[in-house]
């Protein structure tokens, strides 16, 4: 398997990307994307979650609130990638309730992921770093290396992080992307509306220092034991 050592290296791989709710495509893994697309090496993106958590239900119901994250989801890939033919995949895990490992529904996401990555020749796969502190992004991360024990492909899982700092330099290889421009990540992340304005009313919002983000994206690959 190919371990990309430079960010010219990155796209010997077909890539899919794993988020654990929209908007962290773009703060954690968003320059990998938009070079992965610029060279036809995005094989697709994937959210984990339905992205229910951050505000609370309206009138008790949470389908509102997620058709709007998966509008603003679609609209963050199509500012990364300038294309709209690739609409995201979505797990629809129940947000920050993620599903256990060695149960049932965890074991049928890892196949339906394995199957896509088999008919999409993926090569590399993208999730946020397992020491991240919220479950859902290390859920995420538990999730890709199922997929790559089942995949019957090659796959390489690169960890990034979003919330956390690196992991330890020991445990894993690491390499950057190509820088992107800081507009264009800004621009995406701006269609995730309903986590960075009170327009869907109170619940979460991004911290402004977590809107400053890098113009390229870092990648962690474990080392093997």
């Amino acid at each position: 398997m190919t371990v990309p050592r430079s960010a010219h290296g990155i796209t010997a791989l077909r890539w899919l990307v794993l988020a654990p709710h929209p908007d962290d495509e773009t703060l954690g893994a968003g320059a990998l994307i938009a070079q992965a697309s610029a060279a036809g090496r995005l094989a697709g993106l994937v959210y984990l979650t339905d992205g229910s958590g951050s505000h609370g239900p309206v009138d008790g119901r949470t389908g509102p609130l997620v058709a709007v994250r998966r509008r603003e989801a679609a609209t963050a890939l199509f500012r990364l990638t300038g294309s709209r033919r690739g609409s995201p995949f979505h797990l629809d895990w129940k947000d920050a309730a993620p599903v256990a490992p060695g149960t049932a529904a965890f074991d049928r996401a890892a196949r339906r992921l394995a199957a896509l990555c088999r008919r999409r020749r993926v090569d590399g796969l993208a999730v946020t770093a397992l020491h991240e502190a919220h479950c859902d992004h290390a859920a995420a991360a538990r999730l890709a290396y199922a997929v790559q024990a089942c995949a019957k492909r090659r796959v390489l899982v690169a960890e990034y992080c979003v919330w956390s700092d690196a992991p330890e330099t020991r445990s894993f290889r690491s390499t950057r992307t190509l820088p992107m421009l800081p507009g264009k990540r800004r621009h995406a992340l701006q269609a995730h509306r309903s986590q960075l304005t009170a327009a869907l009313g109170p619940g979460f919002r991004l911290p402004p220092e977590r809107r400053r983000m890098s113009a390229t994206d870092s990648l962690y690959m474990r080392r093997r034991p």
